[in-house]
């Protein structure tokens, strides 16, 4: 419990308690590391942190920019407030760059510049695996209506707009990250989640000969060591931009 707060949902890397006002919720950033599909576990101090700090400045970055979002203001360097919303259990993913699975069930090279973002959907389903799904497949389980999906589709599309832009000023490529979304009060649909090294991949720019440097989870994924090394860089670019 936060100061009695109840806990409503505890995933990989976050926790959800309620809040005094039924709708909002606080979100707090756990120091865990998960990796395909947690088979892989850690935990880094500090981490759980710099994921909310880096995940406030961009949301509000985003709500400057008209991209409506869950996030409401911060409580700590580690919880924040935020619109209680109903999940959509899909995964929206944006690829930029062609790396990680992308190339592995395709035969496109790794670092290949994709012509136009490629945004694949994966059934968020932790028993099935997260499987890649098709749009008839979300219409035939019923979970949300073709309108809808477009919508997010939409969304998606902008908010990569902005997030290239936001991250290519603080040196870094933004390759590929993951969205999710939900519905607020009033049945809107809005951003929710988390926008994080934890979900993004994120290289620097700052590098000579073409040498791809990740500044997020692929640290962990890969064994590369310096994973709050590089978050804290993160973090600290975005402080000097904003």
């Amino acid at each position: 419990m936060i100061n009695n707060y109840k806990l409503i949902y505890e995933g990989k890397a976050k926790k959800v308690f309620s809040h005094s006002d039924s709708d909002k919720v606080l979100i707090e950033f756990k120091d865990d590391a998960t990796a395909f599909n947690a088979l892989k576990k850690a935990k880094f101090n500090g981490k759980g942190k710099l994921n909310c700090l880096i995940s406030a400045r961009i949301f509000e970055h985003l709500i400057k920019n008209n991209i409506p979002t869950h996030f409401l203001e911060l409580k700590s360097d580690n919880t924040m407030i935020a619109e209680k919303i109903k999940i959509i259990p899909l995964e929206i993913v944006v690829r930029n760059i062609a790396y990680g699975s992308l190339c592995k069930e395709t035969t496109i090279k790794a670092g290949t510049v994709l012509a136009k973002p490629l945004i694949d959907i994966y059934l968020k389903n932790d028993e099935l695996n997260d499987p890649l799904i098709t749009k008839e497949r979300i219409e035939l389980m019923n979970i949300l209506s073709s309108e809808d999906l477009n919508l997010i589709i939409d969304l998606t599309l902008k908010i990569n707009v902005i997030l290239k832009s936001f991250f290519k000023n603080i040196q870094l490529q933004l390759v590929d990250f993951k969205l999710e979304f939900g519905y607020d009060f009033k049945n809107n649909i809005i951003l929710g989640d988390e926008i994080s090294p934890d979900n993004c991949r994120l290289w620097d720019l700052n590098q000579k000969n073409d040498t791809i440097v990740s500044l997020d989870k692929d640290r962990f994924r890969n064994d590369l060591g310096g994973l709050i090394e590089a978050y804290s860089e993160i973090n600290r670019r975005i402080n000097d931009f904003t």
